[in-house]
């Protein structure tokens, strides 16, 4: 069985926050930014996005360039990415604008969450029943066995750090604003968790890009990368 290659996408403040507090979200990333955004969801397979960020920021998640979105059906792939989210309670609601754009979507919950979702969603998405609780390990392999080689993940802060947690996290693509948050309580990329390795495990800086104010910088998280050329990975 082979999992997805695993891409955390995110963007940050300087200080490590990656919203303040405000009712609105705060856009980080620039315009050439965003637009790098849309390419690195036209290359993947699947988009997943955590059960809290699709509440509070309600996106559509979709590939927004025509041009994208016919270059994956020339390529014989669906006009957009299949869309991803997990929830463990299953509150979810059918009203939110991912549901209702793009094209398939998926939710991965617990045993307790199915029940409310499989009548909350109907048509909208299928339902994943992973059991007692959420294994992140359990839901690469489903989506290898549904085809799906390349995965981007946009978040949140739990989603990135239990990936990160559990070793399953092939890259990160991390964009730095110049911009100072310090706001009590915004939400930070990570919250605390037990890291394999930290503090003494170092990822790998495979490069540094200057997007306008923006710099987007390249890591390879897993340790067996440490040394090892990168041929043939993306």
């Amino acid at each position: 069985m082979t999992r997805p290659y695993v891409l955390l996408s995110i963007a940050v403040s300087i200080d490590g926050y990656i919203d303040d507090t405000g009712p609105e979200r705060l856009r980080l990333s620039n315009a050439a930014d965003f637009d790098r955004v849309d390419q690195l969801r036209a290359d993947s397979d699947a988009i997943l996005i955590g059960a809290q960020t699709l509440r509070s920021d309600n996106p559509r998640l979709l590939v927004d360039s025509p041009d994208r979105r016919a270059a994956r059906l020339a390529a014989g792939k669906p006009e957009y990415p299949l869309k991803v989210t997990v929830s463990a309670g299953g509150d979810l609601s059918p009203k939110l604008q991912f549901w209702h754009h793009g094209g398939d979507k998926l939710v991965y919950t617990t045993a307790a969450g199915a029940k409310r979702l499989v009548e909350r969603l109907s048509n909208l998405a299928d339902v994943v029943n992973l059991g007692a609780g959420v294994d992140f390990g359990a839901v690469l392999d489903d989506l290898g066995v549904r085809g799906v080689t390349r995965l981007m993940v946009e978040g949140g802060t739990r989603v990135h750090t239990a990936l990160l947690a559990a070793d399953l996290a092939d890259e990160l693509q991390m964009a730095v604003a110049p911009i100072l948050i310090g706001t009590a309580g915004a939400p930070r990329f990570l919250a605390h968790a037990t890291y394999p390795g930290a503090p003494n495990r170092r990822m790998r800086l495979q490069d540094v890009t200057q997007v306008g104010d923006v710099a987007v910088l390249r890591y390879f998280p897993k340790k067996s990368w440490s040394g090892v050329a990168t041929q043939g990975r993306p």
